[in-house]
């Protein structure tokens, strides 16, 4: 049983050296909630993502997945910034603009950035009071494929692909030598023009194993962080594994829990 159970480990970690985070930020698998990395953390990473779960102008027949990668810092506990990039196909549909050489090749990306802010710490005044946490993703958009001059405006003319605005409240509850089991709730709004809304309630938990660390099988246990969710369209679930502590981090995620995924997370505590 011990070496069945070795082999699934194994098997684990290397499906995990693909992992998915859409947004480049902390949260679940694409539902946001109010956990926050160590201050002064530096992450940054790449996925490979399917098409259906992606807005319109990658989910098409143009696409099987596309491609991301990112960057982020907690520049205080209680604040962090991402910004992420998403390759772009050039398209025949749309060949005013794009050159024929173009076309079925990742030849652009479209660039978002995201910020969340701390409004209240998890167990301050009591011990039952969850975080709260406010964020926003892709608040402005390019005027253009190429690039062009960053708008607020929420017309139909510009890029809100990703655009997303949430409240979120995280509670963890500890069972010693078993886990930590983390519950979240947020509520979340899109901008009209934007590609693909996220209007609504969210809602998700996630466990992360603690076992005692007296054999093998615990300790690569250990790093393993289960995931499901409701991120106000869809339902997901997936893991996380972390490989060197919380340095190398895979994510997987079968969105409505059959669409694959995936990509790493590297963090640099930089205090």
């Amino acid at each position: 049983m011990k070496k069945i159970l070795s082999v699934f480990l194994v098997i684990l970690c290397v499906s995990g050296m693909r992992a998915q985070a859409l947004w480049g930020t902390t949260g679940l698998l694409r539902m946001p909630t109010a956990e926050m990395q160590k201050d002064k953390t530096f992450m940054f990473g790449g996925n490979i993502l399917d098409k259906h779960p992606m807005p319109p102008r990658w989910n098409n027949e143009s696409y099987t997945y596309t491609y991301n990668y990112y960057i982020g810092i907690t520049i205080f506990p209680w604040l962090e910034v991402a910004y992420s990039c998403t390759l772009v196909k050039g398209r025949k549909q749309e060949s005013s603009y794009w050159p024929e050489e173009t076309w079925g090749k990742f030849v652009n990306q479209d660039r978002n950035f995201s910020a969340r802010l701390r409004l209240w710490k998890e167990g301050w005044w009591k011990s039952w009071t969850p975080q709260i946490v406010l964020g926003v993703n892709d608040p402005g958009s390019f005027d253009s494929y190429g690039g062009g001059s960053i708008s607020l405006d929420q017309n139909g003319n510009t890029s809100h692909h990703f655009n997303r605005y949430y409240i979120a409240a995280t509670k963890h509850l500890n069972f010693e030598g078993v886990g930590c089991l983390g519950g979240h709730v947020a509520y979340c709004y899109s901008i009209k023009s934007a590609s693909l809304r996220y209007v609504g309630p969210a809602v998700g938990a996630n466990f992360r194993f603690q076992l005692s660390e007296t054999s093998f099988i615990n300790k690569a246990v250990n790093g393993l962080n289960l995931m499901a969710e409701y991120d106000s369209r869809t339902v997901n679930c997936g893991f996380e594994y972390s490989f060197w502590k919380d340095y190398i981090n895979a994510v997987v995620e079968l969105n409505r829990c059959k669409y694959f995924s995936g990509g790493l997370i590297f963090k640099v505590h930089l205090k």
